[in-house]
């Protein structure tokens, strides 16, 4: 079942810290989980190559795992996350483990663009700043996300700037994706067509 967006203004809470560079689609969420579960059932299985042991069992080493850390809505990754084949599942998996914003210095871009249109914040950061934030909130020390002022409150310190394209921070705001924001121009786009039909009627006779 479809998580249904909500708009995204401001989200705080605890950051896991996950630095591995280079963790790709398949690492977040394995094809053969997609291909035989729905949507709204993945989040069990999210990064499950690192959160289960062999046996099964959950690995109290991996971040997310550890009670702090459960359910955190940020994740703080490693250079060139998301980076492999082009699968939103990826995304719709980190949702349903709880992540709304994902901070790293740089993404697989299907998997930055899948983000925006399933309300995953994705914010590029240098990797000493994301660095920096990871040690703040190791204990769990809340971080915040302000996406009307672009600016990451880490705990204890100045706020940090960030840049996101326009009309993608206008989408998560609003909560609305692409047919949403479509829609909302909907009769003129039906004063278009009537017009064009009007004045070219042999057009719209297929």
């Amino acid at each position: 079942m479809p998580l249904k967006r909500e708009p995204f203004t401001t989200v705080s809470g605890p950051a896991a810290w996950l630095p591995k560079p280079n963790i790709d689609t398949d690492v977040i969420i394995r094809i053969e989980r997609l291909t035989t579960l729905p949507r709204g059932e993945l989040g069990p299985y999210g990064f499950e190559s690192l959160r289960y042991r062999p046996d099964g069992s959950e690995d109290p080493d991996f971040v997310m795992n550890q009670p702090r850390f459960r359910r955190a809505p940020f994740l703080l990754a490693g250079e060139n996350f998301g980076c492999g084949s082009s699968r939103e599942g990826a995304v719709w998996a980190l949702r349903e483990m709880g992540v709304r914003c994902v901070i790293a210095p740089s993404f697989g871009d299907i998997f930055y663009s899948n983000c925006f249109q399933n309300g995953v914040l994705p914010i590029r950061l240098p990797a000493d700043e994301v660095e920096a934030i990871g040690s703040l909130c190791r204990t769990g020390a809340p971080l915040k996300v302000d996406l009307e002022r672009l600016r990451l409150e880490p705990p204890g310190q100045p706020p940090l700037s960030f840049t996101v394209d326009a009309q993608r921070r206008e989408a998560l705001l609003t909560g609305l994706d692409d047919i949403d924001r479509t829609l909302k121009d909907d009769d003129a786009i039906r004063a278009w067509q009537n017009a064009d039909r009007a004045a070219r009627p042999w057009v719209w006779s297929i």
